[in-house]
């Protein structure tokens, strides 16, 4: 029934020693990933929601707002500030450019700045508050 293992005392307590200590390596690297995995699911459940709508400020005193973006774009730049739809709505209609890749006139229902051409979008003077840093 155990033709495979060794016939002596001293050998299968050595077997079992090294057996043992390999389940031992083999029960922390579980647990290691076991608190991982629980780590990663808590971070996911978690972290904040990304804003709605973003707003690109430049560089500068008071930093001036560049233009509207949605919050899941991916060409927001680095500096920038979250805002209200009401806010992105008021920002677009007054004038500040609106994205090209993700458009947040369009899925804000802003029809008509297509119409003021690329000029009347773009109020370089316009200014935001402060970002609280």
């Amino acid at each position: 029934m155990f033709d495979d293992l060794p016939p002596d005392l001293d050998r299968l307590r050595t077997l079992r020693v090294w057996h043992a200590l390999w389940l031992n390596r083999i029960d922390r690297k579980i647990t290691l990933l076991e608190r991982r995995e629980a780590e990663e699911e808590h971070g996911r459940r978690t972290r904040p929601q990304p804003p709605e709508w973003v707003v690109e400020v430049g560089i500068g005193t008071g930093k001036p707002p560049v233009q509207v973006h949605a919050g899941t774009c991916h060409m927001i730049g680095s500096r920038r500030r979250p805002v209200s739809r009401d806010e992105a709505r008021r920002l677009l209609t007054e004038g500040l450019r609106a994205c090209t890749h993700c458009q947040p006139d369009t899925q804000l229902h802003i029809i008509d700045l297509a119409a003021r051409g690329p000029r009347a979008r773009h109020r370089p003077h316009h200014r935001l508050p402060p970002v609280a840093s």
